[in-house]
C-alpha cells in the first residue's frame, strides 16, 4: 500500500499528476493455465496483486506518478453493496484528505464494473477523475487486454481533461460515461458500449486523452447522496418480467419486507397482469417500486395508470443501475415523488 512507481534516474518527476491506482481483484488480475486460457482463469483463484500489475506497464511514470493500494482481490460477481460503501469512502477520504491527488484509477472484474462505477458516479464527492477498468481476457492470455486498459486507466485518471465528467470507465481505448455504460457481450474485447449516445472519448494510441462529449445527468459532487455515515443500504431486488410471469416473486419479495423493488419490465416497462397488480400491492405496503425495462435502451415513461397506483419511472436506466439509485433515494427518503424527481435528475 502506498507504494511509488520507481522514478526515471534522477529526472524531475514531480510536477506529474499524482494518480491513486486501486485493485479490486476480477479478470484483469487473474493468472491463467496458458497463453490459451480465455476461459478457465478464474479455477484457480490465483490473482496478480496491483503492484505486480502496475510492473507491467514499465513507462508509465513517463505520465503520472503512481501509488498502489489494493482494496480487495476477488472476482467482481464477489463485489456487492458493502464493497461499493466501503470504496466510495475510501475515495472520498483520499480527496478529502491528500488534495495533491489528480485522480483515481480502479481495477475490477467486469461482470459487476457497471453497478461500481454507477455507485461511485452517485456518491464520490469530488469532480477529479475516477476511473474505472477491467479486462475480458487475463494478463496471461494471448492478446490480453489487461495491460493496455490499465495503461488507459491511469492516462485518463491524470488527464485534466476528465474532471468534471463523473465517473468514467475506460477499456478498448474508449472512455464511456459510468451511468450510460454496459456489458454488451460474453467475451468480446469491446463488450463495454453505450447503446444510443456512444462513448465520450478515446484514450488514443498517442497516449493522448480526448473528449468529444460530456454527461448532461448530475452526478457526485452535484448528488445529494452522502455515504460516510452509512454501514449498510437498503435492500431492494429486481424482479423479471417475461411472458407468463405472475406476481409470486414480487409478492415473496413484499412479504419479505424489502424496502425496495425495481421491475425489469418488458417493452415499455409493464409486465403481465398479475405481475403488475403484485407491483402494485408492494406499493400499498410501504414499499418503493420501479418500473425499467430489459430491452436494454428507450425511457420508461410516466402513464396515468403508474401515477395513479404510485410507481416510480426509471426513465432510461437499466434495471440494475435503476436499483442503485433506488437505494441511494432510500438513503435520503421514502416519498413517491421526491424518488421520481432523483430519476429525472441523476
Amino acid at each position: 500500500m502506498g507504494s511509488n512507481v520507481p522514478q526515471d534516474g534522477g529526472l524531475a518527476t514531480d510536477t506529474k499528476p499524482l494518480v491513486k491506482l486501486i485493485g479490486t481483484g476480477g479478470s484483469i488480475s487473474l493468472q491463467g493455465s496458458g497463453r490459451l486460457d480465455f476461459t478457465e482463469y478464474g479455477y484457480s483463484g490465483k490473482h496478480l496483486t496491483i503492484e505486480q500489475m502496475l510492473a507491467g506497464i514499465p513507462g508509465v511514470e513517463r505520465f503520472a506518478r503512481v501509488q498502489v493500494e489494493q482494496f480487495e482481490n476477488v472476482g467482481s460477481p464477489a463485489i456487492g453493496p458493502q464493497h461499493w460503501l466501503g470504496l466510495a469512502k475510501r475515495v472520498n477520504r483520499i480527496f478529502r484528505e491528500e488534495p495533491e491527488v489528480a485522480g483515481i484509477a480502479i481495477t475490477h472484474g467486469t461482470a459487476t464494473l457497471e453497478e461500481t462505477a454507477y455507485f461511485l458516479n452517485l456518491t464520490v464527492k469530488s469532480d477529479k477523475p475516477v476511473v474505472i477498468t477491467g479486462s475480458l481476457r487475463p494478463p496471461t492470455a494471448l492478446d490480453s487486454d489487461a495491460d493496455p486498459n490499465l495503461l488507459d486507466c491511469i492516462l485518463t485518471a491524470a488527464s485534466p481533461e476528465a474532471c468534471g465528467k463523473g465517473v468514467l470507465v475506460v477499456l478498448n481505448n474508449e472512455v464511456q460515461a459510468a451511468r450510460e455504460v454496459t456489458k454488451t457481450n460474453t467475451y468480446r474485447l469491446e463488450a463495454f458500449q453505450t447503446p444510443h449516445f456512444g462513448f465520450l472519448g478515446y484514450a488514443d494510441a498517442d497516449h493522448q486523452v480526448i473528449f468529444y462529449r460530456m454527461p448532461t445527468r448530475s452526478h457526485t459532487y452535484q448528488t445529494e447522496f452522502d455515504v460516510d455515515g452509512l454501514g449498510a443500504l437498503p435492500r431492494v431486488d429486481i424482479a423479471y418480467s417475461y411472458a407468463g410471469a405472475d406476481g409470486l416473486v414480487v409478492r415473496a419479495l413484499t412479504q419479505a419486507g424489502v424496502d425496495g423493488i425495481v421491475a425489469a419490465g418488458t417493452g415499455s416497462g409493464n409486465g403481465p397482469p398479475d405481475f403488475q397488480q403484485a407491483l402494485e400491492e408492494a406499493v400499498t405496503q410501504g414499499i418503493s417500486v420501479v418500473q425499467a425495462s430489459h430491452t436494454g435502451s428507450g425511457r420508461v415513461v410516466m402513464v396515468r395508470r403508474r401515477r395513479e397506483t404510485g410507481l416510480i419511472v426509471a426513465d432510461n436506466l437499466t434495471p440494475k443501475k435503476a436499483r442503485i439509485l433506488l437505494m441511494c433515494a432510500l438513503t435520503v427518503t421514502r416519498t413517491r415523488p421526491r424518488i421520481q424527481e432523483m430519476f429525472e435528475a441523476y
